[in-house]
């Protein structure tokens, strides 16, 4: 029986994250799915699916972006398929935050700031930490209504004032990427002594 493919989902669709996740996938062996970003995201759940069967590696990391439309469900939709398709195991999301009203936002089972390190709390567009264990972003109020083992809050993905610029090896990024691998093989070797 094929194993699943195991997938990272980012809640950005710019150009810049874009920039910044393929840096960070080439330096934790992953790949991104760059069809996948845009601004809202192009590619229905069945499409994405399709990709992630077809990307060389594992994980893949795939974006979604709804553009912060509240009253936009194509983003939700996609990553309800992606959740429920018996092809794709979602290990965790990386909820970008950014300056946005009228949001929900979604709790973090923890963060990265801006210099790279994991903390308990959310962070703001410039990964900084918050006071709060809610992150806000255009695209986070989707993590909310469905169960993604585990989410981890970030900043404004290949920016935060240039602490995460790709010219620099996204080492922010790069950082949350490491956690989220860091995460499945705990999870993993914890099933596995069950």
């Amino acid at each position: 029986m094929k194993e699943r493919k195991r997938v990272i989902v980012v809640t950005d669709g710019d150009h810049m994250a874009l920039r910044a996740l393929r840096m960070a996938a080439r330096r934790t062996g992953c790949r991104v799915i760059a069809k996948s970003a845009g601004n809202p995201t192009p590619l229905s759940g069945v499409e994405l699916v399709q990709c992630i069967r077809d990307a060389e590696g594992d994980p893949v990391i795939v974006m979604l972006d709804d553009n912060g439309d509240s009253n936009q469900s194509g983003g939700e939709e996609a990553l309800s398929v992606l959740l429920h398709h018996p092809d794709v195991d979602v290990i965790a999301a990386l909820a970008v935050a950014s300056k946005t009203s009228s949001v929900e936002g979604a709790a973090v089972d923890f963060s990265i700031d801006r210099y790279g390190n994991r903390i308990e709390r959310a962070v703001d567009k410039d990964g900084c930490e918050s006071n709060s264990y809610i992150v806000e972003g255009d695209t986070v109020d989707i993590l909310r209504r469905l169960d993604v083992p585990v989410v981890i809050g970030i900043g404004d993905i290949g920016k935060m004032h240039g602490m995460d610029a790709p010219e620099r090896g996204a080492p922010v990024t790069t950082a949350a990427i490491e956690w989220v691998l860091h995460h499945a093989t705990q999870a993993r070797q914890s099933a596995h002594n069950r």
